[in-house]
């Protein structure tokens, strides 16, 4: 009884699962299939389940012979239906899955159709399908992150809809096989706004163009770019009306500047080139030939000399005018300053270096002072900031400064990810300064306390050849991270901002300045969405006392000079 009663078990468990019953089928379909169900003159009707000779399979309803209701399919090649039939085929609600795919969702004579979700190879799309394709109203997801969502036709985005890509891009207006066509907008993950035509998903035809910065280009685009006739309304109060040859002044045209100033006549790369003539804010008219921005013959064709080798005559005589007015050191303590703007290409670094070379005068009694700088427009009236010159300047102010005074350096410019302070003038070719080479060129300042400020990408790079107890030095970032704010049209770096212009006319301390520099930092590029900079600091106690003796003379000094003039006043 036991044994009869186990083999009874044993039938009733393969029958309740997905395995065929070992109990004799109820009919034989001409294909082989073994059926097991309910019958109605002969044919399958009601309840059943057929195993076909591939091991495949099919439970749930019949009518007529033919699946037909609620069912559930399991084929040879792994394919599952789970849902409704309608003579043999999916049909209605139903659930679909394959090696690497799943669907759910509406069926109609064995397609996808209606409402439905589709997830597949890392791709997910929700909506209406029609005869097995994406048809209607939907939203698409890639793997790549990117997803599109509006009206399909014939499984591709066709009509009204919007695209997104893994950077955060949108693109929306009218698309037709998967391309924007037509008039539509798009929003870069940056801020910057285009509204205009497209062809074959780029900006093609007219459209306006506004970046994040405020800068905005009207006219005609061509393949992703502005081509041909067109306008720029510069954030900075420029203003230019001409010929563009993919985003660049090309041709002829008209340039307004924010200072008044105005040029008329051909362009080349955003530069002046060919004819034209330059009225200045004073009235001057410069008319002639112009090459990179120069004027090379007046208007009647005469050769002009070279500003370029002007320039370099005069580099002599500005260095040595530069470190022969650094005065002597005093018995008082005196604080000794170097400033470096290095990329002569963007304005930012002229006007930053300069503003911390100010405030370092005004604010901490600067005594001894030397500016190096490249910049496109001063290289007949400013010293140069090279290796050499950088070099000689050190020197000067080793030779001028005493034990007892401190010295301040600051850098700003781009860097590289191999640390190296770039050094570039326009129209030369000048070698960058890497790290160790920096700290050579200090070393006759070995002797002299000295706090050194580095405002480049990268910075953190330098601190390891910099460092020792006589030596402060705040950078701009890690070691491999990227800093901030260098632009033509800014007035500061984010970090230089952060600093000069904030957190030192707040306090004269420092760490402090420092930490309310990095707070001030971080708030900005979590603001618009930058990977932290990281700024970073040595701090030597030595040097950070002699800092606040430094302040504390300048301190007695001011009062004395109060006290003083009180009693000239009183006598008068």
């Amino acid at each position: 009884m036991r044994s009869l009663a186990l083999i009874a078990l044993t039938l009733m468990l393969t029958a309740c699962g997905d395995g065929e019953s070992l109990l004799p089928p109820d009919a034989r379909l001409p294909d082989g299939g073994r059926y097991r169900g309910d019958m109605v003159n002969g044919l399958l009707q009601g309840q059943g389940r057929i195993d076909y000779p591939n091991g495949s399979w099919y439970a749930g309803e019949f009518d007529k012979g033919q699946w037909h209701g609620q069912g559930e399919w399991h084929g040879s090649n792994g394919e599952v239906f789970r849902g409704q039939f309608n003579q043999g085929l999916f049909d209605g609600q139903g659930t679909l899955t394959t090696n690497g795919s799943s669907y759910n969702g509406g069926f109609k004579l064995g397609r996808r159709d209606g409402e439905g979700t589709l997830k597949e190879n890392g791709m997910t799309y929700r909506g209406e399908f029609k005869a097995d394709q994406f048809s209607g109203l939907g939203r698409l997801e890639l793997e790549d992150g990117s997803a599109y969502q509006g009206q399909f036709a014939h499984g591709k985005p066709n009509g009204e809809g919007q695209r997104s890509d893994a950077s955060g891009n949108q693109y929306t207006g009218h698309f037709v096989d998967g391309q924007l066509e037509g008039k539509g907008t798009f929003n870069s993950a940056d801020g910057d706004i285009y509204v205009g035509g497209f062809k074959n998903n780029q900006l093609h035809g007219k459209g306006r163009y506004e970046n994040a910065d405020g800068d905005v280009w009207l006219g005609q685009f061509k393949e992703g770019s502005l081509n041909g006739k067109g306008e720029l309304i510069g954030a900075d109060g420029s203003h230019y009306i001409g010929l563009f040859n993919d985003w660049r002044f090309s041709g002829q045209g008209r340039l307004n500047l924010a200072d008044g100033s105005f040029y008329v006549g051909q362009f080349d790369s955003d530069s002046y080139q060919g004819r034209g003539t330059l009225v200045l804010t004073d009235g001057s008219v410069l008319s002639g030939t112009w090459v990179n921005g120069q004027r090379v013959r007046d208007a009647d064709g005469k050769l002009l000399p070279a500003p370029l080798e002007l320039g370099l005559l005069a580099q002599g005589r500005l260095l040595e005018e530069a470190l022969g007015n650094v005065p002597a050191s005093t018995p008082a303590i005196e604080l000794y300053t170097l400033t470096l703007g290095g990329d002569g290409k963007q304005s930012v670094f002229l006007r930053e270096s300069d503003y911390v070379a100010n405030m370092l005068t005004s604010r901490f009694g600067a005594f001894g002072q030397i500016r190096l700088v490249n910049h496109r427009d001063h290289l007949s009236d400013r010293p140069m900031a090279t290796r050499e010159n950088l070099r000689r300047a050190a020197l000067a102010l080793a030779e001028r400064s005493g034990p007892e005074d401190l010295v301040f350096i600051y850098l700003t410019s781009h860097g590289t990810s191999e640390h190296e302070l770039i050094l570039d003038q326009p129209r030369m070719e000048l070698a960058d300064l890497p790290a160790d080479e920096l700290a050579a060129v200090l070393a006759p300042l070995k002797n002299r306390d000295k706090i050194v400020v580095i405002s480049t990408c990268y910075s953190g790079g330098f601190i390891p050849a910099l460092k020792d107890e006589r030596t402060l030095i705040m950078t701009a970032s890690r070691a491999d991270r990227v800093s901030f704010g260098c632009s033509e049209e800014a007035n500061f770096t984010y970090f230089g901002d952060a600093l000069f212009a904030q957190a030192l006319n707040q306090t004269d301390d420092l760490e402090q300045a420092f930490k309310l520099a990095k707070a001030t930092v971080a708030e900005r590029e979590l603001a618009d969405n930058f990977e932290a900079s990281e700024p970073q600091i040595w701090a030597p106690k030595t040097v950070l006392s002699h800092w606040q003796l430094l302040r504390k003379q300048q301190a007695r000094k001011a009062l004395q000079s109060v006290s003083i003039d009180n009693k000239d006043a009183k006598n008068n």
